[in-house]
């Protein structure tokens, strides 16, 4: 049965202003953003136009990862910065395989509040639950996630294209260490972050600056700075690679991603 969804004092929808989940949703070819978003987007593949197919390389690893965790036993998980619904989402993948899987999203976005119902339509023998908060307020994400989940049972928490869009000085840092602090050995991390790595360092620069122009926080980070998001958990293999080099068996090639480089580090961890 579906949990609670947390949406007291739910924030009007600003539509003055990009907001990352909304510009995703247009990456993806959806239907709920507003003509910021898509205006943002724009410009984005008029410099980029392989972007929207990196969101989708992006969001085939979240698919293949929650295959992988499900099948070695995980049947708790914690979205944060879930972003509007795009079939399949995390709990259908995961109930297809384990129906009493029990999934909690989490957005700061009031659209996708608007789109909690058709989040929350699981398995009878699973539960969901939506919780209306920012990725840095993780003492309320933890407390409602806590009425669906059991925190003493290991928990796979999923922060996927959501920590470059937060700072170093937002504490992008320390809401990994509090979620993973929180959860009961066992659990498992995991992340996807664009890197300036593999683009040409103009090109990387450019991206960045058309979103810090649109008022959207663009942290891209190297190697060495996303490796210390799993500072003290062991990575499964094959390590910290690219979105399509993480386990492909497990997943259908997207359409089009050919010859392109998502330009997503992406690792999944457990904690010891």
């Amino acid at each position: 049965m579906p949990g609670p969804t947390h949406d007291d004092a739910a924030p009007v929808i600003d539509t003055s202003r990009p907001h990352p989940a909304r510009m995703y949703d247009w990456f993806l070819g959806g239907k709920d953003n507003y003509p910021v978003d898509e205006e943002l987007g724009r410009q984005l593949t008029a410099f980029g136009p392989q972007i929207p197919v990196m969101a989708r390389m992006n969001r085939a690893f979240m698919h293949r990862a929650v295959r992988r965790l499900t099948g070695e036993g995980v049947r708790q998980f914690l979205d944060v910065g879930t972003g509007i619904p795009t079939e399949p989402n995390l709990h259908q993948v995961a109930q297809g395989i384990a129906p009493e899987t029990r999934v909690v999203y989490c957005d700061n976005d009031p659209i996708v509040l608007a789109h909690a119902k058709a989040l929350l339509r699981g398995t009878r023998e699973g539960a969901l639950a939506y919780v209306q908060a920012d990725a840095r307020d993780t003492e309320v994400i933890l407390e409602k996630a806590a009425e669906v989940l059991d925190l003493d049972r290991p928990v796979a928490v999923s922060l996927i294209a959501l920590l470059h869009f937060l700072a170093d000085e937002d504490g992008a840092y320390e809401l990994v260490e509090r979620l993973v602090d929180a959860v009961a050995p066992g659990s498992y991390l995991v992340i996807s972050h664009l890197t300036p790595d593999f683009h040409p360092e103009e090109a990387s620069r450019k991206v960045m600056d058309l979103y810090r122009a649109g008022g959207v926080t663009m942290e891209m980070r190297r190697r060495e700075r996303f490796a210390r998001f799993f500072e003290g958990l062991d990575v499964l293999e094959p390590g910290i690679v690219l979105a399509e080099d993480w386990h492909p068996e497990l997943g259908e090639p997207v359409p089009g991603q050919e010859g392109i480089v998502s330009g997503s580090y992406v690792a999944v961890a457990r904690k010891g």
